[in-house]
């Protein structure tokens, strides 16, 4: 009976443990292992319609996922918000509102069993696109595969939700520690944020260091210099390179390379992003990283961690009195 109650407060705390994420708006949507790979891409436009573009899938592709993101502002329920890309006409499932000014909120559509999908395994790059109400800021396209030709195991990771004021923590965890002076280690971050001009910006840290400061600008309007309500949207994707480190507002492109603040023996990576003038939205992270990972939201609560160890020196400390 002894050990029943002890193994009933060790599993109690490692539930605690797991299930009390800070900051947990931005949550773990999807997470794919193996010889996999990802596209993303960024549209926004006033005029509500014109051409998405991705860098193209490899011959002999199997699409995994395909997901549509819209990024809205003054609409909290989203009424009348969608989109038709490549001829597909979709609604979105809201993914929550931003605690900031102008009711940010933003939403996602599954088009993985869709026509779009098959026109991308088949090496379609351009897309029409066009959105059904002027509240959208514009559209992020994600899309996983997987490739026989890709040799080495990497996970892809897709957080989505809105951002918090206090900001919003992401982890990505691995079975062992890691080297990343390895040949072919690679870790990294592209994010979507909307409602986004005009020196309004986020800042980014990983493993406690800020990369940046300057994450946002309506990058991905194809408006010109013009900024307004209709096509504030910016998406890290493959036509960008990396940011360099503290980038200026017009040199941040939204896509991170992680590698310069891992170190030898590390078994995470933590990422936290934040928007200092709560005015604009990060809703969505793209991960992709060498080797297996599990990628969550939000980090152990302290209280979490002082249960957990709590039980557990408990256990042992019972352990050591039977033996005696």
């Amino acid at each position: 009976m002894k050990k029943q109650k002890w193994a009933w407060g060790v599993a109690l705390a490692v539930a605690l443990l797991c299930a009390a994420p800070a900051n947990a708006s931005l949550t773990t949507f999807a997470t794919f292992t193996g010889d996999v790979d990802v596209r993303t891409a960024g549209w926004g436009s006033v005029s509500q319609s014109g051409t998405i573009s991705i860098a193209p899938i490899p011959t002999g592709s199997t699409i995994l996922g395909v997901y549509l993101y819209t990024s809205t502002f003054f609409n909290a329920t989203m009424t009348g918000v969608g989109a038709t890309i490549d001829g597909v006409s979709t609604g979105f499932t809201s993914l929550g509102s931003a605690s900031s000014c102008c009711t940010l909120t933003a939403g996602r559509a599954d088009l993985t069993s869709t026509q779009l999908a098959t026109d991308i395994a088949a090496g379609a790059t351009n897309f029409a696109i066009s959105e059904t109400n002027g509240n959208q800021d514009g559209e992020a396209l994600v899309v996983v595969y997987s490739n026989p030709s890709i040799t080495a195991t990497s996970t892809v990771g897709i957080l989505d939700g809105f951002s918090t004021t206090t900001g919003d923590n992401s982890t990505i965890s691995f079975g062992s520690p890691l080297d990343p002076t390895a040949s072919g280690f690679f870790a990294e971050m592209r994010i979507g944020d909307g409602f986004s001009c005009c020196g309004q910006s986020s800042t980014i840290a990983v493993n406690g260091t800020t990369i940046t400061t300057n994450a946002g600008n309506n990058d991905d309007s194809v408006d010109g210099a013009t900024a307004q309500n209709g096509d504030l949207i910016t998406v890290g994707d493959d036509n960008d390179p990396f940011s360099p480190l503290l980038p200026s507002y017009a040199d941040d492109h939204e896509r991170y390379n992680l590698v310069p603040e891992v170190h030898t023996g590390d078994t995470s990576i933590g990422i936290h992003t934040v928007n200092p003038s709560g005015d604009d939205n990060i809703f969505l992270e793209v991960f992709h990283v060498t080797g297996e990972a599990t990628i969550v939201s939000g980090v152990p609560e302290p209280g979490s961690i002082f249960l957990f160890s709590t039980v557990l020196a408990a256990a042992a400390l019972r352990l050591r009195r039977k033996k005696g």
